[in-house]
């Protein structure tokens, strides 16, 4: 049964490529760090890897900063962080996924995702990939 499950499964990168579009939305109730009123953006995990990929080498953007930048960018007063957090886990693991194909220029996702983060302990790239990185970038 596993099996069959395992074959309707789709791979990072495929959940990265899905096309959908960003959505502004206003809230109608308090919601995180966010108020009643406030103008939400849920991006897309292709928004999230595009930034991402702007980001230049040796610098560290957190995510606050990301979610802040998104919103300006999208006319949006903040950006969801918990679809923020899954489209980034998604990036990640779709450019490992790339990494793993011997694919050389991949999404720099550690410039994001620091490796002491809770979303480094669940990336299948590991603390270490990441340390590694980040090191090689002298990214603190």
């Amino acid at each position: 049964m596993g099996f069959i499950i395992l074959a309707f499964m789709k791979s990072w990168k495929e959940k990265l490529n899905i096309y959908k579009s960003f959505v502004v939305k206003r809230l109608d109730k308090n919601f995180s760090d966010m108020k009643v009123g406030e103008n939400m953006l849920i991006a897309t995990p292709k928004i999230i890897d595009d930034y991402i990929k702007q980001i230049p080498k040796g610098i560290n953007i957190n995510i606050k900063t990301l979610r802040n930048d998104l919103a300006l960018t999208y006319n949006a007063d903040t950006t969801c962080p918990v679809t923020t957090g899954i489209f980034l886990r998604i990036v990640s693991e779709a450019a490992f996924e790339d990494f793993l194909n011997g694919e050389k220029n991949i999404t720099p996702f550690w410039r994001v995702v620091d490796h002491e983060s809770k979303t480094a302990t669940k990336l299948a790239c590991g603390i270490n990939f990441i340390k590694k990185r980040r090191s090689e970038e002298n990214i603190i």
